[in-house]
């Protein structure tokens, strides 16, 4: 299966986007965490194909013709047939604030590790020089689907893979039940080598004050590699140099702040997978967040996709 050896395995869902534009008209788009992460992973030049699931209409044939376009990997998405791909839609509340209201209960990406093909996906994993996932893409999964995933990331670590998770928390996705995050999650950090979370995400599930708080209750798990992001307040990195604060060069009035996080865990993994230090990495994650905000929806046209 050596063509189907990448960098990095992306590991979660696409959903069809409706977003309603200012004279009330809905634009069609696609996107999800993960999603956005392999394809800014893809504009910086590293090897990634994106582990999901769609339905055989249309619109999954629109996500599998953009995923071609950008140069991500195609081989670990499976078809369903009769199956259609999740929906969200998105409008812009009385503040300005971005609200969506998805369906995606009947997604075929929830099922990935529960299909006939699943030891496809797993053995696509295990061949990964990197894989990477959010709390997002565990909130797909039932009990069974979590299990079996976790095993492939103790088989893939085992082979050399680095796991990078990102502990992107939506208490919607999980029907609110914080003690089945709270248990996956615990799971889920054994298995970690980078963790890149959010610290509004953080605080939110957890309790933690800081930061450090965060970086603290990481290390617990043995994580060798931490960035905790914050938004404009910069980025904390804890490695076995020490732990580092590292602003953001430049604040941002967001245009938009979808994918923010994605596009921050896309420049700062393709800097390291290229050897650069987790400072240097920081700032180049910044600057390509910093460009994603400055642009509506997730995925941000591409003469301004660069990381530098």
């Amino acid at each position: 299966m050596s063509e189907a050896r990448k960098n990095v395995v992306a590991v979660g869902e696409v959903l069809i986007e409706f977003a309603r534009g200012g004279d009330g008209r809905y634009a069609l788009s696609c996107g999800g965490d993960a999603f956005n992460t392999a394809i800014y992973l893809a504009r910086a030049g590293i090897d990634v194909s994106l582990a999901t699931a769609l339905g055989d209409d249309v619109h999954s044939d629109s996500i599998l013709a953009l995923t071609a376009t950008e140069g991500v990997g195609r081989e670990l998405m499976l078809r369903l047939p009769g199956r259609l791909p999740g929906i969200n839609l998105v409008s812009v509340d009385a503040n300005g604030a971005r609200v969506c209201h998805s369906w995606r209960a009947a997604a075929p990406a929830r099922e990935l590790f529960e299909v006939p093909a699943w030891p496809q996906i797993a053995e696509g994993l295990v061949a990964a020089r990197m894989i990477y996932f959010s709390g997002i893409t565990l909130s797909l999964y039932s009990n069974t689907g979590i299990g079996r995933f976790l095993a492939i990331l103790e088989l893939a670590r085992e082979k050399g893979a680095k796991i990078a998770f990102d502990g992107n928390f939506r208490p919607r996705d999980w029907a609110n039940d914080i003690g089945r995050v709270r248990a996956v999650f615990l799971e889920t950090l054994k298995r970690v080598d980078v963790a890149l979370p959010a610290f509004d995400d953080e605080a939110a599930l957890w309790g933690d004050a800081s930061p450090e708080a965060t970086v603290d209750r990481l290390q617990a798990f043995g994580i060798d590699e931490i960035v905790v992001k914050n938004g404009p307040n910069g980025a904390l990195i804890a490695s076995s140099g020490g732990r580092e604060h590292v602003p953001v060069p430049e604040v941002i009035e967001p245009v938009d702040p979808t994918a923010a996080g994605d596009g921050f865990n896309a420049g700062y993994l393709a800097e390291r997978l290229r050897g650069r230090k987790p400072r240097d990495a920081v700032f180049a994650a910044h600057h390509l967040a910093g460009q994603v905000i400055r642009h509506r929806g997730g995925i941000m046209p591409r003469p301004d996709a660069v990381v530098h």
